[in-house]
């Protein structure tokens, strides 16, 4: 499209404080439609390389969102915000009966704790001016049963849940609330933790392959404009189908 729909709007994406995965697509279109971009991320050097990867109009955060003190630092830092995309994620890959503690809290930390507290800092200042959109990354794990992946799938299945109530919740104020769940997608985090098996998952999916992370970055922008202003309360699979077999 030549029109930038996000132009004078602030977004925020957490967990696209590296190259090479979604975050990162996801901040670079955003940043096509035109908005000033604010990424999050653990590491400030790899940070500021992402951002200057990026280019103008984008700024680094610093933020560990397993530790809610941060969460709230983050949303203060941020500051007025019209797109919030709740993207960064703990990952913990476990049979349920070898499932370690630590690895527990911190993925509902960050997968559950801090978009709930992100959110209620950040929704109602989009409410004060009129709207807003929220895109939450989930997962296609979610809705089907995988052997060694109960703590992230669970996570993600509540941060579903919390999409349809933020929707309910926010949609009378104008601030629409969606989720996209991807499938296997070839990101520098799936290859590190999967390497070539993820081929093989891809092949599972009626498309035949894997996604590509800027195949998740174009929906998220889509439901993040103006275009998807009757789009909330959505659960939009990025999965090659696979949800849908």
């Amino acid at each position: 499209m030549d029109t930038m729909e996000l132009e004078g709007r602030v977004a925020l994406v957490t967990g696209a404080g590296a190259t090479g995965g979604i975050g990162f697509e996801i901040a670079r279109a955003l940043r096509r439609e035109g908005a000033r971009v604010l990424i999050s991320g653990r590491d400030a050097e790899r940070g500021e390389a992402t951002c200057r990867a990026l280019g103008g109009g984008t700024r680094f955060l610093l933020a560990n969102l397993a530790d809610v003190g941060q969460v709230r630092r983050l949303a203060e830092e941020a500051g007025e915000v019209d797109v919030l995309v709740n993207n960064a994620a703990g990952i913990s890959f476990w049979p349920t009966a070898e499932q370690p503690l630590d690895e527990y809290e911190m993925v509902f930390a960050t997968n559950v704790r801090a978009p709930y507290f992100l959110t209620s800092a950040l929704a109602p200042g989009m409410v004060a001016r009129g709207g807003g959109s929220i895109v939450n990354l989930s997962t296609v794990a979610a809705g089907l049963g995988t052997p060694g992946v109960s703590v992230y799938a669970a996570s993600k299945a509540a941060l579903e849940s919390l999409t349809r109530t933020w929707a309910a919740e926010y949609g009378p104020h104008g601030v629409r609330v969606n989720t996209v769940a991807p499938g296997p997608i070839e990101s520098e985090k799936v290859l590190i933790l999967m390497g070539e098996t993820i081929e093989e998952v891809g092949r599972e999916s009626p498309l035949g392959r894997v996604g590509r992370t800027a195949e998740v970055a174009e929906t998220v922008a889509f439901l993040a404009c103006p275009r998807a202003g009757y789009v909330s309360g959505a659960c939009i699979p990025v999965d090659g189908g696979r949800s849908a077999v």
